[in-house]
């Protein structure tokens, strides 16, 4: 049996700059790999099979990993097991990290040998932020639907860009569907900071001055629980805190170790799904 971890992602700001005519919207965001994972487990069959211990979460042709799968090699089979960790409808990216999981864990499984831009190229079909998984990097900009990716680098040592700092993820037991949240935002090209100059100033302060996500304000106004969340990280003492894509979770970025334990533990008591720790 094989085995693969499916990682999630938070966004450091968010820009929907406008809707096109194929119904999707171009967006510029920065996303930033975390260990909260979910695992996808791959074994031989003759058919295609998924299984979940989220009892929650359909199995079939409606799941991203099923839909990768049949991407890669509709005529293979294979007995497919997530162990699923992360909160669906959160903004942490977990269904499209499973589907990447599933394109990596079968190319090795039926031993496919597919080039990383062709898998690339599939898992685009199946979610916009597939590829950036897939690609396995630790930060990337990311424009198009998400799927236009860029590294994002140290300037002082020109290695991938790691938030060097303790996070806390935290999950209210909401879920916000990507659909409802893109009909609530208004996009805009007008004016928009240069994210990549932001986040490499490593200012916290400049971030909270200049570091948006557009589905924050109307997210947060729709569901008061998700405000609330916010509210508790800032008032635990983080640094910066944001919606993580369209939400629902939010994340706080602390200065030191023991505030963001303290923080994680007090949202724990609260019933919130929470991760803490460091992302490098």
């Amino acid at each position: 049996m094989l085995r693969r971890n499916a990682p999630a992602k938070i966004n450091l700001g968010l820009h929907v700059l406008r809707r096109r005519q194929d119904g999707y919207h171009d967006i510029e965001t920065v996303f930033i790999r975390i260990p909260w994972a979910d695992v996808l487990h791959a074994q031989p069959s003759d058919a295609l099979h998924l299984s979940c211990t989220e009892p929650s979460l359909p199995t079939g042709v409606e799941n991203l990993v099923v839909q990768a799968a049949r991407r890669l090699d509709a005529g293979r089979g294979a007995r497919l097991h997530l162990e699923k960790h992360l909160p669906a409808g959160a903004g942490l990216g977990g269904g499209s990290s499973d589907a990447a999981a599933a394109l990596l864990l079968l190319d090795e499984l039926w031993e496919l040998r597919r080039p990383p831009q062709e898998l690339r190229d599939i898992g685009v079909q199946v979610g916009s932020d597939v590829a950036f998984f897939v690609d396995g990097t630790a930060s990337a900009i990311g424009s198009g639907r998400g799927e236009r990716l860029e590294p994002l680098r140290d300037p002082e040592t020109n290695e991938p860009y790691l938030l060097h700092a303790p996070l806390v993820v935290a999950v209210p037991h909401v879920q916000v569907p990507t659909a409802e949240a893109y009909r609530m935002v208004q996009p805009s090209e007008a004016k928009r900071p240069d994210l990549r100059s932001i986040i490499l100033s490593k200012d916290l302060a400049r971030w909270r001055a200049e570091l948006r996500n557009d589905f924050e304000e109307p997210v947060l106004k729709a569901y008061p629980a998700i405000a609330a969340t916010r509210a508790a990280l800032e008032t635990a003492g983080a640094g910066y805190v944001s919606l993580s894509g369209s939400g629902s979770a939010v994340f706080g970025i602390f200065d030191v170790d023991a505030n963001a334990e303290a923080a994680a533990e007090a949202l724990r008591q609260t019933g919130h799904r929470v991760w803490h720790g460091r992302v490098a």
